[in-house]
């Protein structure tokens, strides 16, 4: 079974991954934020950011995440050669990690799903919602950013369709939303034959 988690910065999506796969060990969460940044570490992505955005997004002669998102954030051109760079072999890693676990339920984590295969595929698609004022205020503290470097990325984040999706959480409040988690695994998880 293969569950889509998506939602804006800040809404909560790792924190619903993650409740729901501490329910049962057969639940695997895959964070695609961080398989996006452990590409960043492969020469040839490396060489290649480097030769569409120059040297100044290295820092120590690594690659500076936070001058790299800069760049990124503020160019929509930008973001998609970010995304032929670097989508290939997040793609490799995804569909490695997919069928070396293809006994167990995968949730996948990321903002930007619904542009990809794993989405349509998705036995199951949740959508994470929360105000902006609640999502900008966990961004700023977990990401230790400024309110502006926030509004940068709502600006360039997607807007998703609700119809799209089997269930959409709001997730202002973690005790409200974890009710609403167990409610989902009950209903739509638990079911399936581990």
């Amino acid at each position: 079974m293969l569950i889509s988690i998506v939602g804006k910065s800040g809404s909560g999506k790792s924190y619903i991954a993650d409740t729901l796969s501490s329910y049962s060990k057969n639940i695997k969460h895959l964070n695609i934020d961080k398989i996006g940044h452990e590409v960043l570490l492969l020469d040839q992505v490396k060489e290649n950011l480097i030769r569409a955005f120059g040297k100044e997004i290295l820092t120590d002669n690594e690659i500076d995440r936070k001058k790299l998102n800069k760049i990124v954030f503020a160019s929509e051109e930008k973001m998609q050669v970010l995304t032929d760079i670097t989508w290939t072999s997040m793609e490799r890693t995804i569909d490695n990690y997919i069928t070396s676990n293809k006994d167990k339920i995968i949730i996948l984590d990321w903002q930007l799903l619904p542009k990809t295969k794993y989405f349509e595929r998705s036995d199951l698609k949740i959508l994470v919602d929360a105000s902006i004022e609640v999502r900008k205020e966990r961004a700023v503290k977990r990401d230790s950013i400024t309110e502006e470097k926030f509004l940068e990325r709502e600006k360039a984040s997607l807007n998703f369709n609700r119809e799209n999706f089997d269930y959409v959480i709001e997730n202002d409040n973690f005790a409200y939303t974890k009710g609403k988690v167990e409610k989902i695994y009950d209903k739509s998880i638990v079911s399936r034959k581990f």
